[in-house]
């Protein structure tokens, strides 16, 4: 199933997740970061989407298969942990939730199949 809300990632935000993925946009599996970042809209911090998802963001979405409300932070691989509910941009939820705003929803494969999920609300500090 392939998301057709653009993803919309600052330059800042961008720059830091291109070396986790060698420097090269893959243009194999629509579902992996180097995808959303081949497709991602770069822009500069003010024009960045006020509910925007980016590195740094407190997310609630909810997972429309089992109707669970999951809260956490979006936070690069060195500041992950799931006691102090701190996902990794690397992860297959980081990855398919950066980039997209309030309201959306998301259609992702990660280790348990494809899960769907409403962005509920974002907070960017």
């Amino acid at each position: 199933m392939t998301k057709q809300n653009p993803v919309v990632i600052t330059e800042h935000d961008y720059n830091l997740l291109m070396p986790y993925i060698n420097g090269t946009i893959a243009a194999g599996d629509e579902m992996t970061l180097a995808a959303e970042l081949g497709r991602a809209v770069i822009v500069k911090e003010e024009a960045f989407p006020p509910h925007g998802i980016r590195i740094n963001s407190k997310v609630s979405v909810l997972d429309l298969g089992t109707n669970r409300v999951l809260e956490f932070s979006l936070v690069m691989p060195q500041h992950a942990d799931m006691r102090q509910n701190k996902v990794s941009i690397l992860t297959p939820m980081g990855a398919a939730l950066i980039g997209f705003r309030k309201a959306e929803e998301v259609a992702w494969r990660v280790p348990a199949g494809l899960k769907r999920f409403r962005i509920l609300d974002v907070v960017n500090s």
